[in-house]
């Protein structure tokens, strides 16, 4: 659950994903992304915790992408969107986790999208997102 109105936010609405074609354009929308993401949170020095990507799946349930400052990703994959576990598994390499959030390493992003690509509907930036459970809390309190 995002803690915000993302259509009261300029940059934050969601938007129709369109297939990316190849590693390029996948890059491409990463580093887009990345730099409306510090736009938006330049006006809140600090803000360490929480941003970055939501997806909204084709078939239900949503996927929030938080990348630490060390480049570790953290994934909150809503209970709606637990039926995409086996693609974030094979796309990435790593086994689900007990709870809902999954802890990426470094690098797994780009592999994650190009798994993902075909099963997302939108996506939209996230300024704050509360990740649920103990990993999440200390992997935040590390930062």
């Amino acid at each position: 659950m995002d803690y915000f109105d993302p259509d009261s936010i300029p940059g934050t609405e969601p938007h129709r994903w369109l297939m990316l074609e190849n590693i390029q354009e996948i890059e491409a929308w990463m580093d887009l992304n990345d730099r409306e993401l510090r736009k938006l949170l330049a006006d809140k020095p600090g803000q360490t915790q929480g941003q970055g990507i939501c997806f909204s799946l084709l078939h239900g349930g949503e996927i929030y992408v938080h990348s630490t400052e060390t480049g570790d990703i953290l994934l909150d994959v809503t209970a709606d969107a637990a039926w995409v576990a086996p693609v974030i598994s094979a796309a990435t390499r790593v086994a689900p986790p007990a709870g809902q959030v999954w802890a990426l390493p470094q690098g797994s992003l780009l592999p994650l999208i190009l798994g993902l690509n075909s099963l997302i509907a939108t996506s939209h930036l996230v300024l704050e997102h509360r990740y649920r459970g103990a990993f999440a809390q200390r992997q935040f309190h590390r930062e």
